[in-house]
């Protein structure tokens, strides 16, 4: 069990599915994790568990990086948290492997929300607001050879995510997928998902996809 304060977001089907992928990775006393959109850190811990030499965490959420440091200090792990937006810290850091569950729910509006337990996966309205930044900033952040893994819904565009990294001179293919009921958030936006023809009609389950990219 992970420490979580109220409004971060709690690890699910998704950070599970990225994890087992992370855990197939080689990491060793050298290597350089940075996990983008930490939350509770579960990945983070993940890392550093796997023998990784330096975790850096990165979430928005001060209630994150709280969650973050407590989970780190529970089990005996030292992480690097950075209370900040993506990559805006990290910019002159390099690593060998990124690793990303953000938010990506399509919502009712392109703004995207500063506060508040939406913030963990409201993404606008096409649910991208978080996925392109990443695939622009992140393979920056990449030494030769460097790896990211990069968690989403099926609904918010994994065609473009592919897409985006190929053009990033990233080799990219699709690590893991799965099927998974809709959680009270899907459920709550049904008909606002069936109407922009997102899912079809009737639709229960949702597609989460890990994208496996590297530099």
């Amino acid at each position: 069990m992970l420490l979580r304060l109220p409004g971060v977001y709690r690890p699910q089907h998704d950070t599970q599915l990225l994890a087992g992928v992370l855990a197939a990775e080689p990491l060793g006393p050298h290597s350089r994790v940075l996990d983008l959109c930490a939350g509770t850190g579960a990945l983070s811990v993940a890392a550093a568990a796997a023998g990784a030499g330096r975790v850096t965490a990165v979430d928005v959420s001060r209630r994150a990086a709280i969650s973050i440091r407590l989970n780190a200090l529970a089990r005996g792990h030292r992480i690097r948290v950075i209370h900040g937006d993506l990559t805006e810290h990290v910019r002159e850091d390099r690593f060998d492997l990124v690793v990303s569950n953000p938010p990506y729910v399509p919502a009712p509006l392109d703004t995207v929300p500063d506060r508040g337990p939406a913030r963990a996966w409201d993404a606008g309205q096409n649910g991208r607001a978080l996925l392109d930044r990443i695939c622009l900033q992140a393979p920056d952040l990449l030494v030769d050879g460097g790896i990211l893994l990069l968690a989403q819904s099926g609904l918010s565009g994994v065609e473009k995510t592919l897409t985006m990294l190929e053009e990033q001179n990233m080799t990219v293919d699709v690590a893991a997928t799965a099927e998974i009921p809709f959680g009270p958030v899907l459920v709550e936006r049904r008909e606002m998902l069936e109407r922009r023809g997102l899912i079809e009609v009737g639709q229960t389950l949702e597609e989460i996809v890990v994208i496996r990219a590297v530099r």
